[in-house]
């Protein structure tokens, strides 16, 4: 699965994207976000506030708790904002 992070969430893990196999256990967008964590500590922070985070599954904004069974790309964001 590819997994894209975008603004601080890229800063602060230090990729732009990346290939992942999901793990076992790692069901829902939330589940992806806690495994992402115990990576390392630049993904601690950037996962730290679950609230401060915005999701895609294939392009489409979905809460934490939708599936991943069958997803080819994540993507994380902080939340958008204009004026």
């Amino acid at each position: 699965m590819k997994v894209l992070y975008f603004a601080w969430v890229r800063q602060r893990t230090g990729l732009g994207e990346e290939t992942i196999d999901l793990p076992a256990g790692v069901d829902t967008v939330g589940d992806l976000m806690d495994w992402l964590k115990t990576r390392h500590e630049g993904y601690g922070a950037a996962f730290a506030d679950p609230r401060a985070i915005r999701a895609a599954v294939d392009q489409q904004h979905v809460p934490l708790d939708h599936p991943l069974a069958g997803a080819r790309e994540v993507a994380f964001f902080p939340p958008v904002t204009g004026g």
